[in-house]
């Protein structure tokens, strides 16, 4: 059996402001505009389709895999913007990034409140535990 992620929709109070946020704080191009939606298109033809739900939502969690050098320079994005951000996902360790399994991490907020990670090796990868 064959099971691939194809898309996901994300929740915004401002899917403009979120998108935007998005695309540039990981170095992506801008959204386009898909139906009531502003779609962002990451590799392997996976679709973040960000939408105005016109309720309250909770947070919810995305993380993404990342090379070393696109995490320097999203790191280096987050830095320069002042955003907050934190080494593990309970914000008990602000301003830096972790090293686990085996490569870098970091959480964030996008301007909905929704917990955003870019990680550079996928969790259970680190050979020492």
């Amino acid at each position: 059996m064959t099971i691939q992620f194809n898309h996901t929709i994300v929740a915004a109070r401002d899917k403009q402001e979120s998108a935007s946020f998005f695309t540039e704080i990981f170095g992506l191009p801008p959204a386009e505009a898909g139906g009531v939606f502003l779609v962002v298109r990451l590799d392997g033809e996976v679709l973040i389709q960000f939408a105005e739900p016109g309720i309250d939502f909770p947070p919810q969690h995305y993380a993404f895999l990342v090379s070393e050098e696109d995490f320097d320079g999203i790191y280096g994005r987050i830095q320069t913007a002042g955003i907050e951000h934190w080494a593990d996902p309970r914000g008990e360790l602000p301003q830096q990034y972790n090293t686990n399994h085996g490569g870098r991490g970091v959480y964030f907020c996008d301007p909905s409140g929704h917990y955003l990670e870019a990680i550079t090796r996928p969790y259970g990868s680190d050979p020492a535990g």
